[in-house]
């Protein structure tokens, strides 16, 4: 039978987190719905690099499979699929403030891939960055681009992690502005930089997944602090309210509920070993699994999206 394993005292003590003063009434409690959103036309689900959601509610699953976009409703029946034989490694994808989605393409073959795709939700092409089928690290190539975040005012930042190991960041016309960020673990450095989101603060978090942390940054690239409380992030996710999401498959494995404003820990459930992350208005969360393995609780993972539903009081 699956079970959520969720937080107790004992257990946080152990991994060296905390909760806030704030949570005497306790955590919120989820559980795991079995056989949610079985894959399309009864195939498998494939590795699942990306999850998100729009205002609406409907989720968008960015899959190594064809069809590689599938549009699902919150009881995880499918509305619709698209994107066949366009990416070559599908890895990001989010949904910014005006409902574009924000799509990334980490490999190159047969001189397609190595872009940052903007896309309307009705699937067409609107923008590109990076040069088709070409790796680099230039103001206008990629090598292994993972996840994009938009800011407020329009300007674009590109997690450029899996071979490269910086941020670049574009303004909302696509045009260069800067990169920062080299290979290494010094503050400002980076180790596979995997996942990108932006707080209520205009602040900018990095899921540094080799280097066990997430890097916060102004939008300039100024250093400001660094967290390993969330394991090895893989996936981000913030809620309106600054919750923070964070899942990590390889080192602690699970799904942590924090604080985007004050980095404090106050939750984690163990029943994941997710590598993306959405989170709906209800609380209810979302993930997508990549690499085979097994959780702490011992249910087996990978290649499968799971919800977890919030259990109200």
């Amino acid at each position: 039978m699956m079970r959520v394993c969720l937080s107790t005292t004992v257990l946080v003590m152990a991994l060296g987190l905390g909760f806030s003063a704030d949570q005497s009434a306790g955590p919120p409690a989820y559980r795991l719905v079995p056989g949610w959103a079985p894959a399309p036309g009864g195939t498998t689900w494939g590795q699942v690099p990306g999850f998100t959601i729009d205002e609406t509610g409907r989720l968008f699953v960015f899959r190594r499979a064809e069809p590689p976009i599938v549009e699902l409703d919150t009881d995880g029946r499918v509305l619709r699929t698209w994107g066949e034989n366009t990416f070559v490694w599908p890895h990001g994808i989010r949904v910014d403030r005006e409902g574009y989605l924000w799509i990334t393409d980490g490999r190159a073959r047969d001189g397609r891939g190595q872009q940052v795709y903007k896309y309307r939700r009705d699937g067409r092409l609107v923008m590109t960055l990076g040069t088709k089928g070409v790796a680099g690290e230039g103001p206008n190539t990629f090598n292994g681009p993972c996840d994009v975040a938009v800011a407020e005012n329009g300007d674009v930042f590109v997690a450029d992690g899996h071979w490269n190991a910086r941020i670049v960041k574009f303004a909302k016309d696509g045009t260069f502005i800067k990169a920062w960020g080299k290979k290494g673990a010094a503050p400002g450095e980076f180790d596979v930089p995997h996942a990108i989101v932006i707080d209520t603060r205009g602040r900018v978090l990095v899921a540094d997944r080799s280097n066990k942390r997430i890097q916060i940054f102004d939008q300039d690239g100024t250093f400001l602090d660094q967290w390993t409380q969330f394991g090895s992030p893989s996936g981000l996710f913030i809620a309106a309210d600054d919750t923070l999401y964070a899942v990590d498959y390889h080192d602690r494995k699970g799904v942590f509920i924090g604080s985007a404003e004050t980095g404090v820990v106050r939750q984690k459930l163990d029943d994941a070993v997710a590598e993306s992350v959405a989170v709906d208005a209800g609380g209810n969360i979302y993930v997508g699994e990549t690499v085979p393995g097994e959780t702490l609780t011992g249910l087996k993972g990978g290649n499968v999206v799971r919800k977890f539903a919030r259990v109200r009081k």
